[in-house]
């Protein structure tokens, strides 16, 4: 009787086991948490193309700074001989040098002036850009958020659970015998899903195969009894 007693005692253990493998598996595969890594991955790409954005800002704006200036000195020069050739008081050949000189300087002048345009639209592209990554990062940082408080709630409830059945397997195991514990522990280790059934009407409650009365005899000669077919453990 008392060894009945036991398996009986395991069948609850057993029950209370798959219950907390079932809260685990929903611990670990909350369809927030797949949400949440996509969320993670995209603040994470985001802030890098953000970073290489920003970048690029300060180089263009480094780069309309410099060509500005060029451009200024340029034009200042360009301006300086064109005075001096509108002046007069120089011969042909000067002025005729001059002139050319003249001509270059405005052909520079352009060129820079092309630079600056050239800069002023990177920049102006460029803060475009980094103004939409820095409003696409805080709108997925926050959805990151959001879901970091749904899964700690779940979490949170889910942990709850755990310890309620924690502390009733805690009972439940005092209840076993220890070579019971040994063989269902084994099995635990071995297999997945039921490894402890009860033989009701000569179907085992594990893998609800049919024994027949001489397999029924054959497994209740094993200590503990054991199913012919799936080899859990039988409450007889």
């Amino acid at each position: 009787m008392d060894q009945l007693k036991s398996t009986a005692d395991l069948l609850d253990l057993h029950e209370i086991d798959l219950q907390i493998d079932k809260l685990l598996d929903e611990r670990n595969s909350l369809p927030e948490l797949d949400e949440y890594k996509k969320a993670h991955a995209e603040v994470d790409r985001l802030d890098g193309e953000l970073a290489d954005a920003r970048v690029a800002l300060k180089a263009a704006e480094l780069g309309l700074d410099k060509a500005t200036g060029e451009l200024e000195i340029a034009a200042e020069k360009a301006a300086s001989e064109q005075n001096r050739l509108y002046a007069g008081g120089i011969s042909a050949r000067d002025a005729d040098y001059l002139r050319r000189e003249v001509e270059m300087l405005y052909a520079k002048v352009s060129r820079h002036e092309d630079e600056v345009l050239e800069f002023m639209e990177q920049k102006e592209s460029t803060e475009a850009l980094v103004e939409k990554l820095e409003s696409a990062v805080t709108t997925t940082t926050a959805d990151k958020d959001r879901l970091t408080g749904v899964i700690q709630e779940r979490w949170r409830m889910i942990d709850k659970e755990l310890a309620i059945k924690e502390e009733r397997k805690e009972v439940a195991v005092t209840l076993v015998d220890e070579y019971l514990l040994d063989t269902y522990d084994d099995l635990r280790q071995r297999k997945e899903g039921r490894v402890v059934g009860r033989l009701a009407d000569g179907v085992c409650g594990a893998c609800h195969l049919s024994l027949s009365a001489a397999e029924v005899s054959m497994a209740a000669k094993e200590d503990p009894a054991r199913c012919i077919h799936c080899r859990a453990i039988l409450v007889v």
